[in-house]
């Protein structure tokens, strides 16, 4: 049995449909979906949201992080970071053997996409959306690509969590509003937190072959015990600063449901302890982004709530 067809098992990876699929890396569309879905929320809880606008900022965010997953995808590829054995990539290109060029193309005609929903955004709204989208979307090409990827540097977690995060609730708001807030910036932070989080737990999975191949992420610097640490001081900010929120008024009590999410993020450093092997650590990868998942939806759903009580 050769070494592809092994991993190939071991990860459960199926041809068909099923190849594309993984090169969208649906487990981390968590960070692209949830930011969306808290700012409009937000947004709801003073004026009436128009939907269309909400389903093509959703649209415009999932094709820009997908892209910016291929470019990850080919990237590393390219400078020989990704192999048969690469575990917490799609597997595009090494294992199921499409054109690099192919899955860089399709990248290309994502953001191209994407720009578009964003001219129908701007014009509903404000064309000061088209320069922010824009810089987002360089940002998520040089997350991976360009001459010092952002990815290879110790601020992979900030420079997503923000973008992503703040910057993703801020437009969802704004489009909705035609205003931003204080209170909407404070309250993307424990957002841009999970989603830092995401790509904390991303690197400490990899962080032996990172090390490899010369990359200098925050989970290198700490090491692999003070990452999962780190990690879990992330989640408990992201809860601190929610209790604060609440008790301030910038978010509802009924924000109180959003803790129900802790029970996931304490299963995520559990998966983590004691793990040292790629695959091994998969299941503490995928708890990561459930956790966001369930934070952003209950967080949503209670500022829904409070239109109604």
């Amino acid at each position: 049995m050769s070494t592809t067809t092994s991993i190939k098992e071991e990860l459960n990876e199926k041809g068909g449909f099923q190849i594309w699929w993984r090169l969208l890396r649906p487990h981390t569309l968590t960070a692209s979906i949830i930011p969306v879905f808290v700012g409009t929320m937000f947004a709801l809880t003073g004026h009436h949201i128009n939907i269309l606008l909400f389903l093509a900022m959703l649209l415009a965010s999932i094709l820009i992080q997908t892209a910016t997953n291929m470019f990850n995808e080919y990237y590393d590829f390219v400078r020989g970071l990704d192999n048969e054995k690469s575990v917490g990539i799609g597997g595009t290109i090494v294992r199921d053997g499409i054109s690099p060029k192919k899955v860089l193309g399709l990248a290309l005609s994502f953001f191209g996409i994407a720009m578009l929903l964003g001219v129908y955004i701007c014009i509903e709204s404000s064309w000061w959306i088209a320069a922010i989208g824009l810089i987002c979307m360089l940002f998520g090409y040089l997350y991976t690509g360009g001459p010092l990827p952002i990815a290879y540097t110790p601020f992979g977690e900030l420079s997503s969590g923000f973008f992503m995060g703040t910057v993703i609730i801020g437009i969802s708001y704004f489009i909705q509003t035609e205003t931003l807030t204080t209170s909407v910036i404070w309250l993307s932070i424990p957002i841009a937190i999970f989603i830092g989080g995401i790509m904390m737990s991303n690197n400490i999975r990899d962080l032996d072959g990172d090390k490899e191949n010369g990359r200098r992420t925050v989970a290198i610097l700490l090491g692999r015990k003070n990452a999962v640490r780190f990690l879990a001081a992330m989640f408990s900010s992201a809860y601190f600063l929610t209790a604060f929120y609440i008790f301030a008024g910038v978010l509802p009590i009924w924000s109180i449901l959003a803790f129900l999410s802790i029970i996931k993020a304490a299963d995520v450093i559990k998966k983590f302890r004691g793990k040292t092997k790629p695959l091994e650590m998969m299941p503490a990868m995928a708890a990561t982004g459930k956790t966001n998942t369930l934070y952003g939806l209950l967080l949503g759903v209670s500022l829904l709530v409070s239109n109604f009580f």
